[in-house]
């Protein structure tokens, strides 16, 4: 899961190869040719140091604020001597010089989100100390976006083709199945074709080596870093591989670090990623809130308002059944499903646009396609951003089942306890049944080593992607942090769902090291439809 951009709508099929997790991905096996990092390697980090890349600073577009570098980096951080690789970066300096406390690095989740786009395109909504005390830097991740990225196509025109293989949303009936499991299993399969050594070196661990070597790249003593849904474990790992290295780190929307791990690599899992995170429960809790806030409200503030609750949610339930009968052009169940979920991520506008997509569809009518913003002035705004860049972290971290076949059962039990939301997370997981290889240098854990200082972790109570219990989880499990409850909605408190409650206590925390008391609970400044 993901902070939101102009890629967002390209990527409705990857919940988690969306955001999303807004997080990320699985195996426990070994494909041909790829090798599965040894329980020493995937916890100790590596002992040769390599070289601090320089940035050369530069504007990204004549007259844009932002300014973009290219750092050269190891692939492999225990063979500093090898081959490298490229990370693109971007810098937006400190709008109160004179004040500057020092870098904050961001990363807006995914995986596979990238940070030269998203960062930029959401710097209004951070908090205005941040910007005028902080140069705000973000980076795309190695594997993803403008960095050196996982492509297993040679053409744009070869990656549309396999793009509308798999069926929109996840798959319906037997047919839609093996459509969905015959195309990711060649995906992976071109994947590790393409270059098997980048798809072993693009893991969790990987990139929070390259984030030490960031921060030295700028010059600062210590680590200033918020992460957001998969930046949050992206932020755990580096809090236990580099614990001396933290000055303050704000990890908000968490994925609970035992669940991502399952273990460790020996293990055989018999559930995926997100459904040990609880995704389904909490996506299906944040949809019941909707459907409640709405139906409390009239029609003239929420558009799919059947004027009580109960009638709205029997309204929702009653388009889920006519659409799995008769799609509305395009507006197939499954697809609904999937846009609702990830629709859920953003409460202004997107709980108003959705209430009006949803009245369209009960009225047989297709919703008008969706508006993204403008780009943000950088070089490169779109780039490719297919879906194998998150399974290539996602899966080569954190175990899934293998059997394809096993997906439909954990869809069926997810779906008595979660309705339509379980199964559009169940199946945002399957591609790592057949991917190619785990990771070769991960980290699964321990995750309490003492860190420099303490950890403010942020959760929301209704998040459709990351539950408030993996919040609660990651306070426990961190050596030394402090839960700060966002008592709202929607994924993430500070790009998508103000709280200036939350936004005052992560500021003063960035700035200080002042932490909320404990207990402490912020609500948001509005009521969604009130």
């Amino acid at each position: 899961m993901s902070a939101p951009g102009p890629t967002a709508g390209r990527r409705i099929r990857a919940a988690l190869l969306t955001a999303a997790l807004a997080c990320s991905a699985l195996l426990t096996g070994t494909g041909p040719g790829l090798g599965t990092g040894s329980a020493a390697a995937r916890s100790t980090p590596p002992s040769p140091s390599a070289t601090v890349p320089r940035l050369d600073w530069s504007p990204c577009k004549p007259g844009s604020p932002w300014e973009c570098a290219t750092a050269k980096v190891p692939l492999d951080h225990a063979a500093p001597a090898g081959r490298t690789i490229d990370l693109a970066v971007v810098r937006r300096k400190a709008t109160d010089p004179g004040r500057r406390i020092g870098t904050l690095f961001v990363n807006p989740g995914g995986p596979g989100g990238p940070g030269t786009v998203q960062v930029p395109q959401n710097y209004d909504a951070f908090p205005k100390e941040l910007r005028e005390r902080f140069d705000i830097v973000s980076w795309d991740p190695r594997g993803i976006g403008n960095s050196t990225a996982v492509n297993c196509f040679d053409t744009t025109a070869q990656a549309k083709t396999w793009a509308a293989r798999p069926p929109g949303g996840f798959p319906v009936g037997a047919q839609e199945r093996k459509a969905w499991i015959d195309a990711y299993e060649d995906l992976g399969r071109l994947c590790e074709k393409r270059d098997p050594d980048l798809l072993r070196h693009v893991s969790t661990a990987d990139t929070a080596r390259d984030l030490d070597l960031l921060r030295r790249s700028v010059g600062d003593p210590k680590l200033n870093y918020l992460g957001v849904s998969y930046g949050t474990i992206l932020g755990a790992t580096y809090a236990n591989l580099f614990p001396g290295s933290v000055r303050a780190m704000a990890l908000d929307s968490n994925i609970a670090p035992r669940a991502w791990i399952d273990g460790g690599p020996q293990t055989d899992p018999r559930s995926t990623t997100l459904l040990r995170m609880g995704s389904d429960r909490t996506a299906a809790a944040t949809l019941d809130r909707f459907l409640t806030l709405c139906g409390s409200a009239p029609a003239a503030r929420c558009a799919f308002s059947a004027g009580s609750p109960e009638a709205t949610r029997e309204k929702f339930d009653a388009l889920m059944q006519r659409l799995r009968e008769r799609p509305i052009g395009p507006w197939t169940y499954a697809k609904t499903v999937a846009d609702t979920v990830s629709s859920l991520y953003i409460v202004d506008p997107g709980w108003m646009a959705l209430a009006g997509r949803l009245q369209e569809l009960s009225q047989g009518r297709a919703p008008a396609p969706a508006v993204y913003p403008p780009p943000p002035p950088v070089d490169r705004p779109n780039p490719y951003l297919g879906d194998e860049q998150a399974a290539a972290v996602w899966c080569g971290d954190s175990p899934n089942p293998r059997d394809p076949a096993a997906y439909h059962r954990l869809e069926e039990d997810s779906a008595r306890r979660a309705g339509d939301a379980g199964r559009y997370w169940t199946w945002a997981a399957e591609p790592c049944a057949t991917w190619p290889g785990r990771a070769a240098a991960g980290y699964d854990g321990p995750w309490n080593r003492p860190t420099a200082r303490p950890v403010l972790v942020i959760g929301t109570r209704y998040d459709p992607s990351t539950p408030y219990t993996g919040a609660q989880a990651m306070a426990r499990e961190l050596a030394d942090a402090r839960l700060l409850t966002n008592d709202g909605y929607g994924h993430t408190a500070l790009f998508n769902n103000g709280s200036s409650c939350v936004s005052a206590y992560e500021s003063r925390y960035f700035v200080d090291g002042t932490l909320p008391p404990p207990g402490t609970v912020c609500r948001p400044d509005r009521i969604p439809f009130s």
